[in-house]
């Protein structure tokens, strides 16, 4: 029987990559959509300037969009997806798990909270009991449980495997995709033929997230990860998939073939959209290309070129679908492991 579901901010970029991947998933069904005041109360195809790459699908075209409110979402749909912007999740997602849903979300705000779960599944799943904690601070029913930044999601899967080294420093410096900055982000004639050597926020959510995600959880708190962490974030002329250059620096000397062979080692998890084998390491030194490898695994795998030995430990380039693992699919993903788990 497939669980009932709802998208919060499903007019967005993030929303109908959520509503797409959704609408064909074998264990939930879509059952209430809400957006901003003026798309309330017109249909999903009236209401959503539709930019996937896929028509939008028959069930959802024609349901009627409500307004972004808990009285506004029917009790028995327990699992929220939010793609909402970080200004209105901030206000809103609360009031969603307090009247009982259970909210995974792709919005920036609360990330870094105590009692908030940030979880990449594969990654540090365990890290989901902060559920329990969560709820008996704020006296939820249900819960919020967020995934972390596209950035963020390209590299950290790459270090968890490295981290068996003794993971000391990171540097990181990215090559973004259009597509994360949302359709209005970035104009034309400021990204054609050229780079952006700047994003707002990025860095510190490159540098933070990652600490907490590879944290260790006692129980009853996230011990951040003591690696320090660098970044430089650019956003580039290709549509989707963020390419990323990074060097670590561990307490082991790694060889190269070494560190290869743990990246390819990470397993998927048994959830329905994990691959098989999370990270895919190629020979190819040209490799990964955005246009050539963004898509593998359905968008939900880390592609990572050849590894190379540097003076002070390890370099390598890493790839993901921003606007798949890097957000819709990093949720749909975070719900596909907490209905497994039985909070939903």
């Amino acid at each position: 029987m497939s669980v009932r579901v709802g998208v919060l901010g499903a007019t967005g970029a993030v929303g109908q990559r959520l509503i797409q991947l959704l609408e064909p998933h074998p264990d939930f069904e879509i059952a209430a959509l809400t957006a901003s005041e003026s798309s309330a109360g017109r249909t999903y195809r009236d209401a959503a300037e539709w930019r996937v790459d896929s028509p939008i699908p028959g069930d959802v075209a024609d349901v009627t969009v409500g307004a972004t409110d808990p009285e506004s979402v029917p009790d028995d749909v327990d699992l929220l997806f939010s793609s909402l912007p970080s200004n209105v999740g901030e206000r809103v997602e609360p009031a969603f798990a307090e009247a009982g849903h259970v909210v995974s979300s792709n919005s920036s705000n609360a990330r870094l909270a105590d009692d908030v779960p940030l979880v990449i599944p594969e990654v540090n799943h365990g890290h989901l009991d902060l559920i329990e904690v969560q709820r008996d601070e704020r006296g939820w029913d249900g819960a919020l449980v967020k995934n972390p930044n596209c950035s963020t999601i390209t590299m950290v899967p790459t270090l968890a495997a490295l981290d068996r080294f003794g993971l000391e420093k990171v540097t990181v410096s990215t090559l973004q995709a259009v597509s994360g900055a949302g359709y209005s982000g970035v104009t034309s004639t400021e990204i054609i033929d050229n780079v952006l050597p700047h994003i707002g926020g990025e860095e510190e959510k490159l540098e933070t997230e990652s600490r907490k995600l590879l944290g260790e959880f006692d129980g009853a708190e996230v011990e951040w990860h003591g690696m320090d962490v660098a970044a430089s974030c650019n956003r580039v002329p290709t549509l989707d998939g963020h390419l990323e250059n990074v060097w670590t620096e561990t307490e082991e000397s790694v060889a190269a073939n070494e560190a290869e062979d743990a990246l390819r080692e990470t397993p998927g998890l048994d959830l329905h959209s994990s691959p098989e084998r999370l990270i895919r390491v190629f020979e190819d030194p040209n490799r990964p290309q955005p246009r050539l490898d963004r898509n593998i695994d359905g968008g939900q795998g880390i592609a990572v070129g050849p590894v190379q030995e540097t003076t002070d430990g390890l370099q390598y380039d890493c790839l993901a679908h921003n606007t798949i693992r890097g957000a819709a699919g990093a949720s749909v993903l975070n719900g596909e492991l907490l209905l497994q788990e039985g909070w939903v």
